[in-house]
Order: C-alpha cells, then structure tokens, then sequence
C-alpha cells in the first residue's frame, strides 16, 4: 500500500537530519496518515479511505466528503 492520502495526493518527501556537527544524512518525512471510515449520508454508505489528519480537518470544516469532494473537482470513483 502506497504511503499516499487518497484526498490531498500527499507523500513522503525528503531531506536530511542535521547532527550538532551539521553533518547531513539523508531521511524520509511520512505524511500522517490514518484509515477512518467516513460515512455518507447523501448515499447512506460507509467508505474507508486512507486520508491525512489535515484532510480529516479539512474535511470536518467543509462540512462532509461530499462537500470536500466537490470543492476539490473530484468525485466519490477517484478516491475509493
């Protein structure tokens, strides 16, 4: 399973840890992501979706996935 939100399209990226001695080694930074079940009242089903918190944010303040997902240009096919 790809470390990708479903919603956002958001992944890992890179970059280095510094150490006190500013030597850079190269590390991963993974995107916060969380399985939830989202239910959807407009077709009265439960969708799981792999998403990032700052989606389930984003999602909350919209106002539901409908919302979010028509905001966004997309639909129900292309995040399932």
């Amino acid at each position: 399973m790809s470390r990708k939100c479903k919603l956002t399209g958001k992944g890992p990226m890179s970059g280095h840890n510094v150490s006190f001695s500013q030597k850079k080694t190269k590390r991963r930074f993974l995107p916060n992501l969380q399985s939830k079940k989202v239910f959807i009242p407009e077709l009265n089903r439960t969708v799981k979706l792999r998403m990032t918190t700052r989606a389930m944010r984003t999602m909350d303040k919209k106002g539901g996935l409908m919302n979010y997902l028509r905001d966004e240009g997309l639909q129900l096919k292309d995040v399932t």
